[in-house]
């Protein structure tokens, strides 16, 4: 009967005590790491040498996913067809012209990059340069092609669809109150 004892002692739990084990471990950890010691040992741990040299990418690993999902045949494939939506495309202009629009004020203010600016402009065969750039024939078909360009470009298509759309609501609105 002894060796019953034994046996029986050393006999593996049942699944649901196992479990419930499980879960309250887990829900100790979770409370110990929560506790303020618990948030200094893992700010500690942060801040180790061989944590950091983990948590760093080398730059051989970016490149590569630089390489395999822009510069890649697939990646081209999924840019060519993120901007054709002209939603997306209108988001993606706004998000850039904003800091576009930084940069260039930035050097606006700028007085080494206004002195060179207006030594550039203000240079007489610049002045003579653009004279006659304005009035060539050349320079009217590049402006024509802009214009097309403008027209075709999904930004433009997109605001004009919104412009479009309004009208043909507020003629809506108009045709219903004539009635």
């Amino acid at each position: 009967m002894a060796l019953n004892v034994v046996l029986f002692g050393c006999a593996p739990r049942e699944e649901s005590g196992a479990q419930m084990d499980y879960d309250e471990t887990k829900k100790m950890v979770i409370d110990i790491l929560e506790t303020e010691d618990g948030k200094k040992a893992i700010q500690e741990m942060m801040k180790s040498e061989d944590m950091q040299q983990v948590l760093i990418m080398d730059q051989k690993t970016v490149t590569e996913t630089v390489q395999k999902t822009l510069v890649s045949d697939d990646g081209v494939k999924f840019w060519q067809k993120v901007f054709e939506d002209p939603k997306f495309v209108e988001s993606f202009s706004t998000s850039l012209r904003d800091e576009h629009e930084k940069v260039i004020k930035g050097l606006m203010n700028d007085p080494e990059y206004q002195k060179l600016l207006i030594e550039v402009l203000q240079d007489p065969e610049m002045e003579k340069s653009l004279q006659t750039s304005l009035k060539s024939q050349e320079f009217r078909k590049h402006i024509q092609e802009i214009v097309q360009e403008t027209l075709s470009s999904p930004l433009y298509k997109a605001k004009i669809e919104e412009t479009l759309l309004k009208a043909a609501e507020e003629a809506g609105k108009q045709e219903e109150k004539s009635k």
